[in-house]
């Protein structure tokens, strides 16, 4: 039979083992508690992060369509001084031939003289158109080159793997 002693040492031996095993679940929990805490935080830099980039992101597109914007209107303006030189070109050019043909002595030489003008109007005309088409077609590349660029950027974020 069990003595009171032993009964004693039973109970002590079972509130030991109860201490040890409250000691070890509180360590387990205060681990457990601390792994959801850094993971928590990581997960909340994670979103901060990506915040800032997305933020980032934004701020780069519109300084890019800023500068998109600029470099057209300051082409445009080109452009417009390009075009209206050409005009002043030709319209000098028609009063020249204009003074030209009231010298003429003959109908003959005046069909001459407006022959060759109307020869040098085209010719020159379409001289400056092809000028001033490779210059829209510059501004055109040179305004786009801004959102070009963003585009690639945004391919390349859209090509990365989310874990990335």
């Amino acid at each position: 039979m069990k003595t009171q002693a032993d009964v004693k040492k039973v109970m002590a031996d079972a509130a030991v083992a109860g201490q040890k095993v409250m000691e070890d679940t509180t360590v387990q929990a205060r681990v457990a508690v601390e792994q959801g805490m850094q993971h928590a935080n990581k997960a909340a830099a994670d979103v901060m992060k990506a915040a800032e980039d997305a933020a980032e992101f934004g701020r780069a597109n519109f300084e890019a369509m800023t500068k998109a914007s600029q470099l057209y209107m300051t082409g445009v303006q080109d452009l417009s001084r390009q075009t209206l030189a050409m005009l002043q070109g030709l319209s000098d050019h028609a009063l020249e031939s204009a003074k030209t043909l009231s010298t003429a002595k003959s109908l003959k030489e005046a069909a001459e003289l407006q022959a060759a003008f109307a020869k040098t109007s085209f010719e020159r005309a379409m001289n400056d158109t092809v000028k001033l088409q490779e210059a829209a077609f510059k501004l055109a590349e040179s305004s786009f080159a801004p959102i070009n660029a963003r585009l690639t950027v945004a391919m390349e974020k859209v090509g990365k793997p989310l874990a990335a």
